[in-house]
């Protein structure tokens, strides 16, 4: 589940880490409130304004903007709040933003010049261990200095016998190029990062920038967290922070439905039991020239009202062509699963786009049968490549 900003910022307080202080706005009036209440708190005379939507390169889209006095900060809030913004990171369309971050300015003169850098907690997944990744070079894409200077990225993994240790949390601070006051503020919030991390159940913790301020102080000026769903029940306080406007809606209403569903950009919908059987689908449907248009796992309660439901999931991507039902019969019965079929498909009225229904497993033969035998426009099929073939044919 992913997180705004102002969320994971609150997270990462509540583990010690010195954070650019901000207040959310949803509208320019609360937005000068807010601007009025950080000096009064911070002292600061400007303010950033953020958008909060889930996702990144705001600044690039017009997202981000400093704000010298109220009058700007509520001219500001006033044109970012409810635009559609586009980053790199969004579709054309852009994302509608419902609410803005009103920040204290950290980049105040002193005694230093301020420096940003780029630090992300995540799991390496090739050794299994929690790894930290950090740069000189915050600010930027991580992915454009990954490909101009990847000798400016370094790693840290670290061992989950151990735990992060202090020579690791030294060894960051000394690539980063710090020393005295800085050095010790780093490898402080180093340790209260991954603390964070770890006992938040997050699956990726990413600041860019880190900034070392003017008085060498650290503290994170941005935060992109996305937090493990598995581990939510554990964690009721995180999961009422779930921005449901901020995902797919049709992900959303299948989440309600208790289906597994992603949307994807193909033009085949699929209707599957089981994620392994899913993925064999998904690449049996691209071997016969076509896409899957979504991942949806029904699970193993394929009746019809669930049959119903995956169908009109499937059906509201107006680039689907043809439906591959792929469904092996286990723990469920394969002519129960026809028969939801036949239901889903009368109680719906015409579909529009063509069905093809392989269904394997216990009582196989009498699932064809109900198919075969109900007079609607369903074609089946016993083997793998047989449904294949059929949906190359829908699709010629």
């Amino acid at each position: 589940m992913n997180l705004h900003e102002y969320q994971g910022k609150e997270i990462l307080n509540s583990f010690g880490v010195r954070i650019q202080r901000g207040i959310v706005a949803q509208t320019p009036e609360e937005a000068v409130a807010a601007a009025k209440k950080l000096t009064e708190d911070t002292g600061t005379g400007w303010h950033v304004i953020k958008a909060q939507v889930h996702a990144g390169g705001r600044g690039k889209g017009g997202g981000v903007k400093l704000a010298k006095n109220l009058d700007e900060v509520k001219s500001i809030a006033d044109q970012i709040i409810g635009m559609d913004l586009v980053t790199p990171q969004t579709s054309a369309e852009g994302k509608r933003v419902h609410q803005v971050l009103v920040a204290e300015d950290v980049y105040y003169p002193g005694d230093n010049e301020p420096e940003e850098y780029y630090m992300s907690v995540l799991l390496n997944r090739g050794t299994g261990r929690n790894m930290i990744m950090y740069s000189t070079e915050g600010g930027m894409d991580i992915e454009t200095v990954a490909e101009e200077t990847p000798h400016l990225i370094f790693h840290e993994e670290i061992d989950p016998a151990t735990g992060l240790l202090p020579f690791q949390a030294r060894k960051i601070a000394f690539n980063l190029g710090l020393s005295g006051g800085a050095f010790k503020e780093m490898t402080k919030f180093v340790y209260a990062l991954y603390t964070a991390f770890e006992k938040s159940d997050s699956s990726l913790f990413e600041i860019n920038p880190v900034l070392k301020t003017s008085d060498d102080k650290i503290m994170a000026v941005d935060a992109k967290v996305s937090l493990d769903d598995n581990a939510l029940y554990r964690h009721k306080d995180y999961a009422a922070m779930r921005d449901v406007r901020e995902e797919n809606p049709v992900e959303v209403e299948a989440g309600e439905k208790g289906l597994n569903y992603v949307d994807l950009d193909g033009n085949v919908g699929c209707m599957v039991n089981g994620a392994g059987l899913a993925m064999a689908t998904m690449d049996l449907i691209k071997q016969a020239g076509g896409e899957p248009a979504n991942f949806l796992d029904v699970g193993g309660t394929a009746d019809a009202e669930r049959v119903e439901a995956a169908f009109q999931l499937i059906l509201k991507d107006p680039a689907v062509k043809a439906i591959l039902v792929n469904i092996f019969g286990g723990i469920v019965r394969c002519d129960r699963v026809a028969q939801g079929i036949v239901d889903a498909y009368k109680n719906m009225g015409t579909i529009s786009v063509p069905i093809i229904v392989r269904l394997q497993g216990t009582n196989a033969d009498i699932a064809k049968e109900l198919i075969d035998s109900s007079g609607l426009d369903v074609q089946s099929a016993i083997e793998f490549q047989e449904a294949a073939d059929k949906v190359q044919a829908v699709l010629a």
